[in-house]
């Protein structure tokens, strides 16, 4: 009966190959759909390609695959020693929910590095796409940050409460090259927002270049204090703030384009400590980055606020900014006590050096309750040009 039986199969499947060869009709593809995999794209554009499903806690590495796109059907936590690699081009689809995300905790590692003319992203697995359908990319280490009294002193994330903070400076999460995270910003409650991107206490070990978070519905991307250096950043369309810091971060912003749609917030918000905890570090320390070579688009005086929002004692050193669009370029606020905003200006520690407004009605906003002259913040107005986008976009971004 064997024997008959693979006669007769081999007879079928040479009948049909000859079928198949006689008119127009597509191959026959046997395809092995095992292992919750199936050739069903959810999202609505059959692509073909095996459909993994991902998700959960991870104790042990975890690698994609190439030709594989995943759905991401819950949260995906990669814990202490573990390595969760992407291959360059992955696709992972997120289903709605705001808890729906990926997270890397303290002593994880992400290594995922796309190219230019194969980034890996991340976006939404609803048919029609929507800013705020999923959570996002959560990085969490073991950096500085200024809500909690220092050493190995460690806070919890809005998303996940998994720890972040210590004393490491050089941490290192891995690293994030080409990468794009589309339509995350979910709520889980009115004071818990993923945003596209979350560093949270994110060392300087960590290597992110080349990332792009697309109509997010809350922030593009966040740091919560941390030593983690960034560049070529693309935020388009983040209905909250572009780039938002706080919490004591102290990183290098390099080569950043934000883009406002109809809905937004700031370009970019920046807090010298979380004001919903205080700052509670010791010795005392406020958020002070290094941003350099920086164009925010707005979309008009006429209907637009602030570009950047400089507030809660946050320092900083900008160089090379291009503001198009906005009533105000720089809004800064504070007070005299706790958020010492203007003493940062007074001191040397919050400085704009070559920049330019183009359809800005108002250069500075000042509301720290210092006095000081435009001259003492600004430096070398009109001669900013900001980044040079079109020449590191293409590829990789969407518009």
């Amino acid at each position: 009966m064997k024997t008959n039986y693979l006669f007769f199969s081999l007879t079928i499947i040479a009948m049909l190959f000859a079928s198949c060869q006689a008119d127009d009709t597509a191959d026959i593809v046997i395809n092995d759909n095992s292992s919750n995999t199936t050739n069903n794209n959810s999202g609505g554009n059959d692509t073909g390609s095996n459909i993994v499903e991902i998700g959960g806690t991870k104790t042990t590495d975890f690698t994609l695959e190439t030709d594989t796109e995943y759905v991401l059907t819950e949260a995906l936590i990669m814990t202490e020693g573990t390595i969760l690699t992407i291959p360059p081009g992955t696709v992972i689809k997120a289903n709605a929910g705001a808890d729906v995300y990926v997270a890397i905790a303290q002593g994880a590692t992400i290594i995922a590095e796309g190219t230019s003319s194969n980034p890996i992203v991340f976006t939404s697995n609803v048919a029609t796409p929507n800013a705020g359908d999923w959570g996002g990319l959560i990085l969490l280490g073991r950096a500085p940050i200024n809500s909690v009294a220092g050493g190995e002193a460690t806070s919890t994330s809005e998303i996940g409460g998994l720890p972040y903070g210590g004393s490491h400076t050089d941490d290192n999460s891995g690293i994030l090259r080409y990468v794009r995270v589309e339509f995350s910003g979910g709520s889980a409650d009115a004071s818990s927002e993923n945003n596209g991107f979350s560093f949270y206490g994110v060392g300087n070990g960590t290597v992110v270049e080349y990332i792009q978070a697309f109509e997010g519905k809350d922030d593009g991307i966040e740091f919560f204090g941390g030593t983690v250096n960034a560049s070529f950043i693309s935020v388009i369309g983040a209905q909250d703030d572009s780039v938002d810091w706080t919490e004591g971060f102290s990183g290098t912003l390099s080569n950043v384009y934000i883009e406002h749609g109809i809905q937004h917030d700031k370009g970019i918000e920046a807090d010298g400590f979380n004001t919903d905890i205080g700052n509670n570090s010791s010795p005392l320390f406020f958020s002070k980055p290094t941003v350099n070579n920086v164009v925010i688009i707005g979309r008009g005086s006429a209907t637009e606020n602030e570009a950047i929002r400089l507030r809660a004692g946050t320092q900083g050193l900008f160089n090379n900014i291009l503001i198009v669009g906005f009533e105000e370029g720089f809004d800064l606020d504070g007070d005299t006590g706790d958020s010492p905003t203007g003493q940062g200006v007074l001191d040397g520690d919050l400085t704009v050096s070559d920049v330019s407004f183009v359809d800005v009605i108002v250069p500075l906003k000042n509301d720290t309750g210092y006095n000081f002259s435009i001259e003492q913040f600004i430096s070398g107005e009109g001669n900013g040009t900001g980044t040079d986008y079109a020449s590191w976009k293409n590829g990789w971004t969407r518009n």
